[in-house]
């Protein structure tokens, strides 16, 4: 196993691509981590941190949707997701240049 901090910095800004095509911030992480995880060190351990955020972010998306029916709630919680989808990766991605561990708050774990 290597250590490859680009590799994971890249990995955690992969996720912006959601911006842009509206799937690839999940795709293209995912991808990386099935490839890498066995090569590069903490590469498994981000990359399932990444899905868990995603994958839970996608479910409150879901989940927030009909409760824009309900006094417009839901505006306010998809601005709020669409706030911490745009923020934490980033934040993470510097976290990892500097050798600390990234955190994905209001995170569901699903893959362990």
């Amino acid at each position: 196993m290597r250590e490859d901090k680009q590799l994971l910095v890249i990995t955690h800004l992969s996720q912006l691509l959601d911006l842009v095509t509206g799937i690839g911030g999940f795709i293209v992480p995912l991808i990386i981590w099935l490839t890498q995880k066995d090569k590069v060190y903490g590469m498994d351990e981000h990359g399932k941190m990444i899905l868990n955020f995603q994958i839970s972010m996608f479910i409150y998306a879901i989940v927030s949707v009909p409760l824009i029916f309900l006094f417009g709630l839901g505006i306010f919680l998809l601005i709020g997701i669409g706030i911490i989808v745009l923020v934490f990766p980033i934040i993470n991605a510097i976290k990892v240049s500097n050798g600390e561990r990234p955190d994905y708050p209001l995170t569901i774990q699903f893959l362990k």
